[in-house]
This record gives C-alpha cells, structure tokens and sequence, in this order.
C-alpha cells in the first residue's frame, strides 16, 4: 500500500535511535518522517518549526473568531473601554 509522506526527509525508527539528533539535524530545520516497516509511523519536528506550527493555528483560531465578530451587526463599546 502507498503511503504519503508529508516531510521532505524520511528515517527508520532504527536509523532515530542509532542516532536521534544526526537524524533531527540532517533535515536542516524541517520535518523527518519516521517509518516503521516502510510505512510512516510519526513526524519528528524541530523545536522551530513546531513553534512556527503553533503560530500558525493560533492566528487561524483568531481569524476565525474575528471572522465571526465581523458579522456582527451590533457591537457594544463604551468609551471607557477604549
């Protein structure tokens, strides 16, 4: 069976053992696709780039909130709270 890999590096899971860091390292910054019997079984993901995942659905989740705010048609502001 086909499997897509979404990394632009694959490893085996002996390959991450023998040598986690060389392995993470060797990706210079992205995603290592880790495999197990030729298939992927999970995602090493540098520090960074996991930082930079976590931001990026942040401001999604904040778009979609402001999104939603913006059909309202009302909104309740008091000159205080500006």
């Amino acid at each position: 069976m086909a499997h897509k890999i979404l990394a632009p590096m694959a490893a085996s899971v002996t390959e991450l053992k023998r040598d986690p860091m060389g392995t993470v390292l060797a990706a210079e910054g992205s995603a290592v696709a880790i495999l197990n019997r030729n298939e992927p079984a999970f995602y090493c993901v540098p520090a960074k780039a996991f930082e930079a995942l976590m931001e990026k659905l942040e401001d999604l989740e904040l778009n979609a909130i402001a999104n939603a705010r913006a059909d309202d048609k009302e909104v309740a502001v008091t000159l205080d709270a500006l």
